[in-house]
């Protein structure tokens, strides 16, 4: 998918500041999920430069508001900018400073229609927890590294970070409380309905 400056010029910061954002395949694919569910309000664990954060935007109905948590005040401050660059007004983002672990908690139940993750590999889980509670029933999750940098399907990778993957892919995969898919963009999208 092509993308307009201000999305470039988001793209260019994180990597200035050492970040990967979703790519733009991965932003189309979120900005489908918040049109098709006509998502008013929306959770993205990971600000970063606020990539993600536009096409979920892009996405999500005129009246909606995303609330976006990280832990890096800077890449915040980015984030910001590009949101305005964008022609989203400060009402329409509620930008939240702290560990998405001990943010999470004190979000309202029920009341997401999306829940993006694009998280440590580390969170995965417990982030996932967290989705199953703030999400409406029909909401979505989004998980974003699914693929776990291509070795999801080796057999014989081992490591921490992929074994975690795994075990969140098979966890939503086996629950009766989602509906998944594992979509093949960017960096594997895990895309579940909540039941």
């Amino acid at each position: 998918m092509p993308e307009d400056l201000v999305l470039r010029t988001a793209r260019s910061l994180a990597k200035e500041v050492g970040l990967t954002p979703v790519t733009p395949s991965s932003g189309a694919t979120l900005r489908l999920l918040a049109a098709a569910g006509s998502a008013r309000a929306v959770v993205e664990i990971g600000t970063g430069t606020g990539v993600s954060g536009v096409w979920l935007l892009r996405g999500m109905r005129a009246d909606g508001v995303l609330t976006t948590i990280d832990v890096e005040v800077e890449h915040q401050r980015i984030a910001r900018r590009i949101f305005v660059e964008a022609g989203f007004p400060p009402g329409r983002t509620r930008i939240i400073t702290g560990r998405a672990l001990d943010v999470l908690p004190r979000l309202a139940d029920g009341a997401y229609d999306l829940v993006f993750v694009d998280a440590e590999v580390a969170e995965f889980s417990a982030s996932v927890d967290a989705a199953r509670r703030l999400l409406r029933p029909g909401g979505v999750l989004a998980v974003n590294g699914a693929f776990a940098g291509g070795r999801i399907g080796d057999p014989a990778a081992r490591d921490v970070e992929t074994v975690t993957v795994r075990e969140t892919v098979k966890a939503i995969r086996e629950s009766e409380e989602w509906v998944p898919a594992l979509l093949p963009v960017g960096a594997g999208l895990l895309a579940a309905v909540r039941c």
